[in-house]
C-alpha cells in the first residue's frame, strides 16, 4: 500500500507547476522512495575546466572493480542538472553498478558538437579514474534518455569524439532510452538551435556513424512517445542490425517520452520494465 501512496504523491508533484524555485524532477528526487544499497559517494567531481563539466558518482556498498554505467540525462540539449537524477542513479547503484551522472554544456551557451564532446570527455575521465571509486574502467556501459541518449549514441558510435578526448573506445555497451538518432532535416526550433549552425548536417546524425563492430546496443522506446517518435529508435536498430551488430530493440506499449525514464524510479516501475531491461543488458555485456 505504501508504494501506491508514494506513486500518487509523485504523480501529484509531477503534475504541478514549479514550486519555490524547484523543478519537478528535483521535487521527485527529493521525495520519491529509493532502493537501499546505493548511495552518492562523490559530488561535483570535475572532468574538465568549465562549470558544467562536473559529475556525480553513486555506488553500491564497498564496490571492487564493479561494472559502471554512465547515464546522460535529457533536456533538449538546453536544460538539465545532474542533481535531479539521484533517484535514477541510486536505482542503478543498488543493482551493483558504479553509476556516473555528468552535467554537460547547454544551448545557447554552446552548439553542436560541444555537448557531445563533453559526453566523450566525461567518458574518458571515467575510463581513467573510476577505479578510485570502486569501478572497473574496462567495463563501462553508456546510457541516456532523450537528448542524453543522443549524446551517448554519438560517443558510442562516432570514433572521433573519444579519440579527441584521449581515450580508446572500450565501451561494453550503449543503452538508449527514447533517443533522437535520425532527425534530418532540421525542422524543429530546439533542433535548429542546437544543430543548425553546423555546415554538414549528416555529421550530426548517429545513424550515419553505424559500422560493423559497434558496441552492443539496447534501444528502448515508448509507443506513445510524441516528443521523439519511435521510428528514430527503429531506424538506428535497423542500421545496427544491417551492419551485423548486437542490438536489442524493445518498444513499450502505453508508455510516453517521460514514462520510460521515470520507470527507473521505484514509484513508477509498473509503467515499464526499463530498469530490469537496462540492468539485464548491462550485466550481460559487462560479464
Amino acid at each position: 500500500m505504501g508504494m501506491h501512496v508514494s506513486r500518487r504523491m509523485a504523480l501529484g508533484l509531477l503534475s504541478t507547476s514549479v514550486v519555490a524555485g524547484c523543478s519537478r524532477l528535483e521535487l521527485l528526487d527529493a521525495v520519491a522512495p529509493r532502493d537501499s544499497g546505493g548511495s552518492l559517494v562523490a559530488k561535483g567531481v570535475p572532468y574538465g575546466p568549465e562549470d558544467r563539466q562536473k559529475l556525480d558518482i553513486y555506488a553500491p556498498p564497498n564496490p571492487v572493480r564493479a561494472p559502471v554505467i554512465i547515464f546522460v540525462y535529457g533536456g533538449s540539449w538546453q536544460s538539465g542538472d545532474r542533481v535531479d537524477y539521484g533517484f535514477l542513479a541510486t536505482s542503478l547503484a543498488a543493482q551493483g553498478f558504479v553509476t556516473v551522472i555528468p552535467d554537460y554544456r547547454l544551448v545557447p551557451q554552446v552548439r553542436f558538437p560541444a555537448f557531445v564532446e563533453d559526453g566523450a570527455a566525461a567518458t574518458a575521465w571515467v575510463t581513467r579514474e573510476i577505479q578510485k571509486y570502486g569501478g572497473d574502467g574496462g567495463r563501462i556501459v553508456i546510457s541516456g534518455h532523450s537528448a542524453g541518449a543522443y549524446i551517448a549514441a554519438m560517443v558510442s558510435l562516432a570514433p572521433n569524439y573519444l579519440k579527441a578526448a584521449g581515450a580508446v573506445n572500450k565501451l561494453r555497451g550503449f543503452a538508449g532510452l527514447a533517443g533522437p538518432y535520425d532527425f534530418l532535416p532540421f525542422d524543429y526550433p530546439t533542433i535548429i538551435d542546437a544543430f543548425g549552425n553546423w555546415p554538414r548536417p549528416e555529421e550530426t546524425q548517429p545513424v550515419r556513424f553505424v559500422s560493423q563492430g559497434a558496441p552492443p546496443a539496447l534501444l528502448l522506446h515508448g509507443r506513445n512517445d510524441t516528443t521523439v517518435l519511435p521510428r528514430q529508435t527503429i531506424s538506428l536498430a535497423d542500421r545496427l542490425k544491417a551492419a551485423g551488430n548486437d542490438v536489442e530493440l524493445k518498444i513499450y506499449e502505453n508508455v510516453d517520452h517521460i514514462d520510460i525514464m521515470l520507470a527507473l524510479s521505484r514509484p513508477f516501475r509498473d509503467s515499464a520494465t526499463t530498469l530490469a531491461d537496462v540492468v539485464s543488458f548491462a550485466r550481460r555485456v559487462t560479464a
